[in-house]
């Protein structure tokens, strides 16, 4: 809109890098359409205009047409949406993918056709030497360090590419300490809440919020993907998301879902903050103004660093650097490649492989969509490793938690995918940090068994593995805001009435008046309605309310609880649930008449 021809060549090359990522890697991308509400007449025509340049520039790499929706029509594809005031809509067409999967995908390729990949390394310092025909110092190397093990070896080349991201400047300095900080890095945090807040095949984006930031709200993996903030920070290896920004994104969620909809805290699933290397082009007059495309810098020695960027034009920035490269240090290389060269797993996917898998292998069909969509083609050598299950049906794919399509095969699988760690497997292997902390948390133990037994580990190094993944879910997947939602600290803001009813339904698992019910309390209660429950599960129940971990819940935690749900800081307790059921089964119970029973006797 504002005639910006350096926005619009960025905005013309991210769209042919797009078509040509859903080119390359159709089990990891797909187009999905999102959806612009509008709740002012005029701005209809406004962004139905910006909307349709975005499909006049994209030209024959359009995915879809943009269209206006109708009042009735949009909310009858977004049946969550604020009604008030709505006067209807437009829906374009984005693509999306399995950031950590492409990844992957690029860097199993890139081994394939010959490059030497190294996991869990790090730059210590560069390696110069000067050029004897020109009599200048030049970059020659790295000496690196293997994170894992402490082991320090010198990597020598013709030429070093610096493409650090967020780390840009520190390796920059490296060469020269000099160098001015190019790198303003920006934190940005999203959010995982349950799938039932937005449509499964619809997202909504709301271009300018009550601080200009734009939101995005969209299905991700069968749940729903909110953020995004952007706030300037500094640099870390482990970004933490703080409950501000959190509780941002949530209450600009409640300003376009219907009232119907109860935006909760307790519902946010998983929390996480990742950092934008955004940068300036330290050639420009301007060094103030941030670069909203890549840049390519050669440094007096020959250092090439590339910065900036985006996701979508990754194939483009690395063409453009090893460009760079050729020119700077006279090397031999043919023409680039990379435009419709099919990634690993790419090439003989098609949408209907998962009924291969579910037919040849006795997958479930869930299991079978998600192998299909994470490995593609490679998903039939994840199927031939899965464990027999033992049940009439799926015959195969023992899975790590039962409402998500992980298997255990995957684990082992991992490893062959260059996996060292159970952080590794929780959060970019599988995606189970992200999308749940507490079921991740749940599926630890067996990924660190699985791991230790291919990986050799003894008790000690499976202990440590544990305890760094359960430290990585509570500090930067966002658990330790959302267990601190409920802490020793909690107000009980209840009514009277209410602090008597659950008074009642505590003292119906506390019979013996003891001011706390204990796990035999709650057994004695399941086994008189029936229900069997194992000793180790209704450990963990207690203990996610147990605030002083004393092993057991007295009254005013579970009055705590019922407190915090009710203001929707906490959302799913399963003690609360349990408790609920029992009640009423229990109460349900009652002495049947004798006249009813014709009498009896």
């Amino acid at each position: 809109m504002k005639l910006d021809i350096e926005q619009y060549r960025m905005v013309k090359e991210a769209l042919h890098e797009r078509a040509n990522l859903l080119e390359i890697a159709p089990h990891l991308s797909a187009p999905l359409p999102i959806m612009l509400p509008v709740y002012k007449w005029w701005q209809l025509p406004y962004y139905w205009v910006g909307i349709k340049l975005y499909d006049l520039v994209a030209g024959s790499n359009c995915l879809k047409s943009s269209y206006v929706l109708s009042k009735s029509r949009a909310l009858e594809h977004f049946p969550m949406l604020q009604k008030d005031k709505l006067v209807g809509a437009i829906v374009y067409y984005d693509g999306q993918h399995n950031d950590a999967r492409m990844n992957l995908a690029i860097a199993l390729t890139a081994a394939r056709y010959g490059a030497a990949t190294a996991n869990y390394m790090e730059v210590v310092s560069l390696l110069k030497k000067t050029d004897p025909q020109t009599g200048k110092v030049r970059v020659s190397g790295a000496r690196c360090k293997d994170v894992l093990t402490g082991q320090e070896f010198d990597v020598r080349a013709k030429c070093v590419i610096n493409a650090t991201g967020p780390f840009t400047d520190s390796v920059r300095k490296m060469d020269d300490k000099d160098a001015a900080a190019i790198c303003q890095p920006s934190a940005g945090v999203h959010i995982v809440m349950p799938g039932y807040y937005s449509p499964e095949s619809m997202g909504l984006l709301d271009p300018a919020t009550s601080d200009g930031r734009v939101i995005f709200f969209l299905p991700w993996q069968k749940m729903t993907i909110a953020g995004t903030t952007d706030t300037p920070t500094d640099i870390t290896h482990h970004p933490i998301p703080s409950e501000e920004d959190i509780n941002f994104i949530l209450n600009e969620v409640r300003n376009y879902l219907s009232c119907d909809v109860e935006v909760r805290r307790g519902d946010v699933l998983a929390a996480w903050s990742g950092i934008r290397p955004l940068v300036t082009d330290p050639k420009s007059a301007d060094t103030q103004s941030i670069s909203r495309n890549h840049v390519v810098d050669v440094s007096e020695s020959g250092l090439i660093t590339i910065a900036g960027g985006k996701w979508t034009t990754y194939r483009s920035m690395a063409e453009d650097t090893i460009n760079a490269a050729i020119k700077t240090h006279n090397l031999k290389a043919g023409p680039s490649r990379t435009v419709g060269l099919f990634l690993q797993g790419g090439k003989d996917w098609s949408p209907t492989l998962y009924i291969r898998l579910v037919q040849d292998y006795g997958l479930e069909s869930e299991v079978a969509q998600h192998l299909a969509a994470t490995y593609g083609d490679k998903a039939f050598e994840v199927a031939k490793m899965a464990s027999v299950t033992g049940k009439r049906w799926p015959i195969v794919g023992v899975r790590l938690v039962s409402e998500f399509p992980y298997i255990e095969a995957e684990v082992k699988y991992g490893i062959k995918e260059y996996a060292c760690t159970a952080v590794d497997m929780i959060s970019r292997r599988t995606r189970l940090a992200f999308l749940n902390v507490q079921a991740a948390e749940e599926a630890l133990p067996r990924i660190v068994e699985l791991m230790g037994r291919e990986l050799n580990w003894d008790d000690y190094k499976k202990q440590e593995q544990l305890e760094t993944a359960r430290k990585f879910l509570y500090y930067e997947m966002g658990y330790k805001s959302r267990s601190e939602q409920l802490t020793d600290r909690s107000e009980i803001s209840l009514l009277p009435s209410d602090i008597d009813r659950y008074k009642k339904r505590f003292h119906k698992f506390d019979a013996d008046q003891k001011g706390f019910i204990t796990i035999v309390d709650v057994q004695r209660v399941l086994e008189s309605i029936n229900v069997q429950m194992d000793e180790n599960t209704l450990h963990e129940i207690l203990n996610e309310v147990d605030l002083n971990k004393n092993g057991q819940v007295e009254l005013n935690e579970f009055l705590q609880l019922m407190s915090a749900i009710q203001k929707g800081r906490v959302s799913g307790s399963r003690l609360a649930i349990l408790m609920k059921t029992a009640e009423e089964n229990l109460d349900r119970r009652v002495p049947i008449p004798v006249d009813r029973s014709c009498g009896g006797l």
